[in-house]
């Protein structure tokens, strides 16, 4: 068999700098490496209406805006299939059958889910403390998040799933959905491994306001889309060390935002073209820790270094909002090839379960051979 890829986000906004670093640079990578026989990305938008479910047209309306996204980027649909979640149905039939494989207490320990739900606003009372009070609050289909995810890895049959640190927990629980459907069924699912960044940078991409993860909901992200206005406003407000006050001041690099951003896109060739006193980045963090540099300059260094990046993205970006029509046929007939795939992973699933009752001409050889002995 061969090497496939699945991957894909959810439509809640525009995409940033942090799917860019976490997932999106890779894909595009790996698709041009020619080492996959197959590429999947998937627009989640189903999984999206699990905490949208009152919001159907924020999903909707951002569906075309990850679209747009993915092709800025790179993503070519002559090398990669781009596809709507929910124009899949079979991947609901394949989630239903993958619930009685999960239990409740299973899915509650899944770091992932945790935080999920913290982020969203749900108090710690709702899943913790008292049993009967568990849960109360949160959306079945948000709180089976994971089974839904594993019916979309397993569907396209994938062996990686490029992604980044926070969804590690999410594709250990479709390897073990997948190990325990193979030990009572017989071998029929793939079992995935995760495509961590090869950056440690790059793993979870802090928000510019120096929180943990670069999240929508908490306003703290670049967008790829951003104009360079934008960049630069958001890049100079960007936290970095409060106790570097003065240019003179010993400054830290560990925690601060800048650095951190510089360890996931700065490459040696920059300081030639941007910031010729250095030679590298261990030299300017070296200066910067012992005193005498102001952040202002570090900052528009990397300003410099991200709108190389960002240009060609908002150029690509420009011409495909020319063809909008394009962009949604893309969607229509990668959404048709995606099905065609994970309706045959479907029909060996139900062949494994024994639930291909009418394509089964011995059982019902059988069956007609037993009745009509009893008569």
């Amino acid at each position: 068999m061969g090497k496939i890829i699945l991957t894909g986000d959810r439509p809640t906004g525009k995409l940033h700098l942090g799917h860019f670093v976490g997932s999106l640079r890779r894909r595009v990578e790996l698709q041009n490496s020619g080492e996959f026989d197959k590429i999947f990305i998937m627009i989640a938008d189903a999984q999206a209406l699990t905490d949208n479910a009152d919001n159907p047209e924020k999903v909707r309306q951002n569906i075309i805006e990850v679209a747009l996204d993915y092709l800025s980027c790179g993503l070519d649909p002559a090398k990669s299939t781009i596809f709507i979640q929910s124009q899949v149905p079979e991947l609901c039939e394949l989630a239903f059958y993958y619930m009685n494989l999960v239990t409740v207490s299973r899915l509650e320990r899944n770091p992932t889910v945790k935080t999920e739900i913290q982020m969203r606003g749900f108090s710690s009372s709702e899943t913790e403390g008292d049993p009967t009070q568990r849960g109360k609050g949160i959306p079945v289909g948000f709180y089976t998040y994971p089974i839904s995810q594993a019916s979309d890895i397993t569907a396209f049959e994938a062996t990686t799933v490029p992604a980044g640190e926070d969804q590690a927990p999410m594709v250990e629980q479709t390897r073990e959905i997948v190990h325990r459907f193979n030990s009572i069924y017989g071998p029929t699912l793939v079992e995935p491994d995760i495509l961590l960044p090869d950056n440690k940078a790059c793993m979870r991409l802090p928000g510019t306001d120096g929180k943990a993860k670069m999240s929508k909901s908490l306003g703290n992200c670049i967008y790829l889309s951003d104009t360079p206005e934008e960049v630069r406003r958001k890049v100079m407000t960007m936290y970095t060390d409060p106790g570097h006050i003065r240019v003179e001041d010993p400054g830290k690099v560990e925690g601060n935002c800048v650095f951190t951003y510089l360890d996931a896109f700065c490459r040696d060739k920059h300081f030639a073209a941007y910031l010729p006193d250095y030679a590298n980045l261990d030299a300017l963090k070296e200066h910067y820790r012992r005193g005498g540099l102001g952040d202002v300059k570090v900052k528009r260094f990397l300003i410099s270094i991200l709108e190389e990046v960002l240009g060609p993205i908002r150029q690509r970006r420009k011409e495909a909002e020319q063809d909008i029509e394009g962009v949604y046929a893309i969607l229509e007939n990668g959404s048709k090839a995606a099905r065609d795939t994970a309706a045959q992973t479907l029909e060996k699933v139900r062949r494994a379960m024994k639930i291909n009752y009418f394509e089964d001409r011995e059982l019902i050889a059988e069956q007609s051979a037993r009745y009509k002995g009893l008569k």
